[in-house]
């Protein structure tokens, strides 16, 4: 694949679009601490894998109508983080289940006032993943969204996907991702159906397989409903687990 800049990309922070607002991500980052296993018989550093963890850093514009009242609440409960890597579906996405441990602000002597923000990772790290929608994607109905393609044939190590909800009008709507092996015949994935939405917004889940599930080639994100709905607007991100992952 071509390289690309970090042009057109988006952040969502608990069902809250704050790409407007945001000039800069400084970090985003993850992975298992290094423990030091070095023992008095070897001549070079061991170490192995610790705790996983995780982090993101982002500079905010002073906006009171959008960014402010949203970062400035500090809440001392988890928010979740959506980096999309540009918002095409299909593209990378980092997802993080985190504390907010800050809101600094600075004002330039040019007559600037932004804000550093800090996320630190509470409980599972940082989980970069795909999007199964073009950043926000809005359903008037009942709808199976376009399935994206793995490239491998399938993998039994589980996996995790994340869901940001900004905006919904109507009784009740589920978000499910299905799995295929042909791209044609779709099932559900067990554990992989979000919470069903019935009304209140903004808001964000994180949920997950079993450690062994297997996961097919193609994968989609599609909405249901029994009472019905007129409108919902949300994110979806999906990490098919590689290798054996716990958390």
């Amino acid at each position: 694949m071509a390289k690309t800049s970090g042009l057109g990309d988006a952040l969502f922070l608990t069902g809250n679009d704050l790409s407007g607002d945001i000039t800069a991500i400084g970090n985003v980052g993850g992975g298992p601490a290094t423990l030091d296993v070095t023992s008095i018989d070897k001549s070079a550093m061991e170490r192995i894998g610790g705790v996983r963890d995780g982090r993101l850093e982002c500079t905010s514009w002073f906006d009171p109508a959008t960014s402010h009242p949203v970062l400035s609440a500090l809440p001392t409960t988890d928010v979740q983080a959506m980096y999309c890597r540009g918002t095409t579906l299909g593209n990378p996405a980092a997802n993080l289940v985190a504390k907010q441990v800050n809101y600094d602000g600075t004002r330039g002597n040019d007559g600037s006032f932004t804000f550093a923000v800090s996320l630190q990772g509470n409980a599972y790290g940082l989980e970069w993943g795909t999007l199964l929608t073009a950043g926000k994607r809005t359903d008037t109905a009942a709808t199976n969204g376009t399935s994206v393609d793995l490239t491998t044939v399938s993998t039994s190590f589980g996996a995790q996907a994340h869901l940001q909800l900004f905006a919904f009008t109507g009784t009740d709507v589920t978000i499910k991702i299905q799995d295929s092996a042909d791209n044609s015949t779709f099932a559900d994935v067990t554990g992989l159906a979000f919470t069903a939405i019935t009304g209140t917004t903004p808001q964000a889940q994180r949920i997950a397989t079993g450690s062994t599930a297997t996961i097919r080639r193609y994968v989609r994100a599609i909405t249901v409903t029994t009472g019905g709905f007129t409108s919902c607007t949300f994110a979806v991100s999906f990490t098919r687990n590689d290798v054996a992952t716990s958390f």
